[in-house]
């Protein structure tokens, strides 16, 4: 078949035999299992060892990771706008599984965690009273309030959306257009062949995705627990938390979160989820309509404006503008681009199997504009709020509280304190035994040669590795909990940053070869020589037809139909990976193979 007339291949149509990646499974898994007995058995010297890693990387690498979040928003912006937005997410003829409304619902419940009530309230708040570095002159002030949403905006925004966007567009190209299985590895084919993809590069590739994940997720499960125990720590009456009770808070859950995986109560699982979400989006409505909502409402429309004024100058921020700068960075933008890049693998592998059938263009502005704009909707509309009680000198919100206690204490100066204070908790313990649960089979897959049903007992394992690393995260942190927490997912984070960048460069290359876009280049070459030759031999009377040009005059006169880069992926092969011959047309296999 010509490459130009591929209808496209999805995974589940290919002959895969799935099970257990012992190399790379094992080698993570000791590696993992190593570091958790180190962090448990002498939290004091991982808390050396990664603070001073910290300090090295976030004075010479930093920039990798600023340049890989404004890097993101430029492929994908390129991807859309161009001629290949017009590319499928699937086979020519195959349309969405879900609709429109549910598809962002889905997209945005898989994006959020916990990280909206943590840093929402706070977030803004922090700026507004102390604004970040070359920004405005004086914290406290109109133009504070302004920038300190934009600088949230910024982190929660467009960035974070477009990386998710790139590894899930590339994910759900790779698997249901050109039939590999569900791998980060996959995407690179195009850049690296099938040799060494298959081999060692790509359990490389793959091995750096799952620790990512680990320790991305595991950043999220940590904040989890440190929220709850606030909040039970509020419900009880009680003085602050210690250590103690985040672990027994993280071994609760968690054997919440094994009895989910192993009783295969799935659906109760996703139904939970879209409750979680409804009272998410409850809570945020809530606090809109019994907050400041006329300074809210005003609000919206300015913090949008000042990030989008404010958002080159953002990104232009690194080294050169001084150590002041280098520490904000380390504990906000350079943590939230490490967050971000540690749950690419999770959020895209997620977002790419509820968007099949899409276009690109439909996927990248929908992927990315929608979960953006509810996000600065929250942030706005909890950061208003927060900055107002600041403003009536309400206690709690003078800088001194801890991101946790300003959520409360927000909601406590908000009608139906008592009842939210329980709803809350509610939410956050949800948030925390489905991210584990999702991730974890996310992580098995990954682990199980792109097995999207992998053995429960991975799951399972893999489940336990992250609360693990949790737990090494907290105690690293000693009394400053975060510190742990970011940390640890920067240095982890670091490595996933290079593949991303490389990522971006497989996926354009594997999208300039596809057979859509193949049809288009034929199609302008077509219209253009018939032109050309219509005006040579019959001025202005002449229309167009399709037959065979002379010799150097075809549409696809410069174009190699069988060369390797345009032919060797639809080959069909058999579940051992030898070559079998295929009838497109009629869906036979050359063996008798029957689906």
């Amino acid at each position: 078949m010509h490459p130009g007339l591929v209808p496209g291949i999805s995974v589940d149509d290919q002959r895969n035999r799935f099970g257990l990646d012992a190399p790379l499974f094992f080698s993570t898994a000791v590696l993992v299992v190593a570091f958790i007995i180190w962090g448990v058995s002498s939290p004091e010297s991982v808390s050396t060892a990664a603070s001073t890693a910290f300090g090295w990387a976030i004075t010479n690498t930093g920039w990798l990771l600023n340049l890989t979040m404004m890097m993101t928003i430029v492929t994908m912006a390129y991807i859309g706008c161009s001629r290949l937005g017009r590319i499928k997410l699937g086979r020519d003829d195959e349309e969405p599984e879900f609709s429109r409304f549910s598809w962002v619902a889905m997209m945005f419940g898989a994006g959020i965690g916990v990280g909206i009530f943590f840093y929402g309230p706070s977030e803004p708040l922090a700026y507004y009273l102390s604004p970040p570095p070359h920004t405005v002159d004086e914290g406290s002030t109109v133009e504070a309030l302004h920038q300190a949403m934009a600088q949230s905006h910024y982190h929660w925004g467009l960035s974070p959306w477009a990386a998710y966007a790139l590894v899930g567009g590339a994910i759900a190209y790779s698997s249901y257009r050109r039939g590999r299985v569900p791998l980060v590895s996959s995407i690179f084919k195009p850049l690296f062949g099938t040799r060494d993809t298959d081999g060692p590069v790509g359990k490389l590739i793959d091995i750096m995705a799952l620790i990512a994940t680990l320790f991305g997720t595991a950043a999220t499960l940590g904040v989890s627990a440190i929220q709850i125990s606030e909040g039970i720590s509020i419900v009880r009456g009680a003085g602050p938390v210690t250590n103690t009770v985040l672990l027994v808070i993280i071994g609760i859950l968690g054997c919440c979160f094994v009895l989910s995986a192993v009783s295969g109560v799935s659906r109760g699982v996703r139904y939970l989820s879209n409750v979680n979400i409804t009272l998410t989006l409850g809570l945020i409505a809530f606090v809109f309509l019994t907050g400041p909502t006329l300074l809210l409402l005003n609000l919206i429309p300015s913090g949008i404006v000042t990030y989008i004024d404010q958002l080159l100058p953002m990104m232009a921020k690194g080294l050169s503008f001084g150590d002041e700068t280098i520490e904000f960075q380390s504990y906000w933008t350079a943590f939230y681009w490490a967050w971000w890049i540690a749950w690419t693998p999770f959020v895209g592998m997620f977002i790419a199997r509820i968007s099949r059938g899409r276009t690109l263009r439909e996927f990248i502005a929908v992927s990315v504009l929608a979960p953006t704009a509810i996000l600065i909707l929250a942030f706005t509309i909890f950061g208003g709020t927060a900055i107002t009680f600041s403003r009536e000198s309400l206690p709690g919100f003078d800088g001194s509280a801890s991101g946790e206690q300003v959520l409360f204490s927000m909601f406590q100066n908000l009608p139906l304190g008592g009842i939210t204070a329980y709803l809350l908790i509610i939410v956050l313990a949800v948030f925390f035994v489905t991210s584990a649960d999702s991730a974890s089979v996310i992580m098995g897959t990954m682990s199980s040669k792109g097995n999207p049903a992998p053995n429960k007992a991975i799951v399972v394992f893999w489940g336990l590795a992250m609360m693990g690393i949790a737990v090494v995260m907290l105690l690293t942190g000693g009394e400053q909990v975060l510190s742990g927490l970011q940390n640890l997912t920067i240095l982890a984070a670091l490595p996933f940053s290079a593949v991303l960048l490389a990522m971006m460069v497989a996926f354009i290359q594997d999208l300039r070869s596809d057979p859509m876009f193949i049809r288009r280049a034929y199609a302008r070459a077509a219209v253009e020589n018939a032109v050309v030759r219509g005006i040579e031999e019959h001025g202005d009377d002449f229309e167009l037809s399709v037959e065979r040009a002379e010799e150097g005059r075809g549409a696809g006169s410069d174009f190699d139909s069988a060369a390797q880069r345009y032919t060797d992926w639809y080959q069909r092969t058999d579940e051992d990976g030898e070559k079998v011959d295929y009838n497109f047309d009629t869906g036979e296999w050359a063996d008798g193979y029957k689906d």
